[in-house]
């Protein structure tokens, strides 16, 4: 399976580098290196590059390269899920953002880790709350206690048919949250016409749960989920007859599943309507943004994105009806912020286009919306009910959604 496993910052340093059978020579990563000049930029190396007699499979996560070195024929993505499954183990280990400086000052911590996710090249222990069970994370304390970071016995429920969870947890309040999060891409013209639209979505899960109890999660129109992805410890008969998800969470935070959902039942949530002309010397423009009347929430930290083509010399702002805006002479891009949109109104924005001497064009930018909708799902998706069985003690339970705009265009 994985035969090496290296960490590479995008000067082309190796800071972390982990073999799992016969070591090999870092020559093996020159294939990488060369895609990484042709490329430009780290975000367009290739995830999978073949050499003579090996596969080099990496992602770029945090401004770094996690690479895995393959040299058996393997299924591509079931790499990748395994080098973003530890980054964020990673994540949970230094209680933040994994960082060039993290790994340097933790290395002790990082190579534990990695022998215990990996056996001879396979995964073994994927699981945070597991591996923490057998690998202590970093403390500022350390040093004074001496403590061992690595057990001398395996966690309770390594051998178990519930190797997420441990046996004998306890907690004086118990309670279990659910973070419904979706991300929607879609294309608008500039009629306002949807060309695309996609919706994909993940529940983070928050358990402290005494015993071990048995969830039975529920949706209102579960129909909407497609193309799921589940944690392991789901099962997937009932939900393949049911359409309910039953599971013995881990311990602490977890992602219960990704999925994305069907696009015929997704209503965008917001309107836009652009208008540029253009004329010998230059041009006017008019963007109208507002929320749905199906929204009903407030729509934060909204942020429109004009790239100009590089015939414009000068955007000057005519009116505004709200919100702050900026316009970098070097990039020619304009940005317009508003912290929150009115709900029972859109939001207006005028100017007017200055080409330089001896340029024009009648090209229209393609204009980006970033935004947040707190307490909202773009799918529709809802929770029915949350059931706990095997205990008999009542938790506190929370549901709480949230809609962000990853890649929103609309075409001018």
């Amino acid at each position: 399976m994985i035969h090496s496993i290296f960490v590479i910052t995008p000067a082309g340093d190796v800071i972390i580098e982990k073999h799992y059978k016969a070591p090999v020579s870092r020559t093996v990563l020159d294939p990488f290196f060369e895609e990484q000049v042709k490329a430009g930029s780290p975000e367009a190396v290739a995830p999978c590059i073949n050499s003579t007699r090996h596969y080099i499979i990496s992602v770029l996560r945090n401004g770094l390269f996690f690479v895995a070195v393959v040299n058996t024929d393997v299924q591509p993505l079931f790499v990748v899920e395994f080098l973003h499954r530890m980054v964020d183990t990673f994540n949970d280990y230094f209680a933040g953002t994994v960082t060039e400086k993290k790994l340097l000052n933790e290395t002790v911590v990082v190579y534990q880790v990695l022998e215990e996710m990996l056996d001879n090249g396979f995964p073994l222990t994927t699981e945070a709350n597991q591996l923490k069970d057998m690998v202590r994370p970093p403390s500022w304390m350390d040093p004074v206690t001496g403590k061992k970071r690595v057990k001398d016995t395996l966690p309770t429920g390594q051998l178990s048919a519930t190797q997420w969870r441990r046996a004998g947890v306890r907690y004086t309040t118990n309670e279990f949250f659910l973070d419904i999060e979706e991300k929607i891409e879609a294309i608008i013209d500039r009629n306002g016409t949807t060309i695309s639209v996609d919706v994909y979505g993940e529940m983070n899960c928050r358990s402290k749960l005494s015993g071990m109890p048995e969830l039975v999660l529920s949706f209102v129109n579960p129909r909407l989920i497609d193309d799921v992805s589940f944690h392991p410890c789901v099962r997937l008969a009932q939900w393949a007859n049911e359409r309910c998800m039953a599971f013995v969470p881990p311990d602490g935070a977890f992602n219960l599943c990704k999925y994305s959902i069907v696009p015929a039942q997704i209503s965008l949530p917001l309107f836009v309507r652009p208008s540029f002309t253009f004329d010998k010397t230059g041009g006017r423009f008019e963007l109208e943004v507002g929320p749905k009347v199906n929204v009903g929430k407030p729509v934060e930290e909204v942020s429109v994105i004009i790239p100009f083509p590089a015939s414009v010399n000068d955007v000057k702002l005519t009116f505004t009806s709200n919100g702050l805006w900026k316009y970098d002479q070097l990039t020619r891009v304009l940005r317009w912020d508003l912290k929150k949109m009115p709900l029972d109104r859109g939001s207006t924005l005028r100017g007017t286009i200055g080409f330089a001497l001896g340029e024009s064009t009648d090209e229209s930018p393609v204009i980006m919306l970033e935004f947040k909708i707190p307490s909202y799902a773009a799918s529709g998706l809802k929770v029915n009910r949350l059931d706990i069985h095997n205990e008999k003690y009542k938790p506190f339970k929370g549901v709480k959604y949230s809609t962000t705009a990853k890649d929103f265009q609309v075409r001018t």
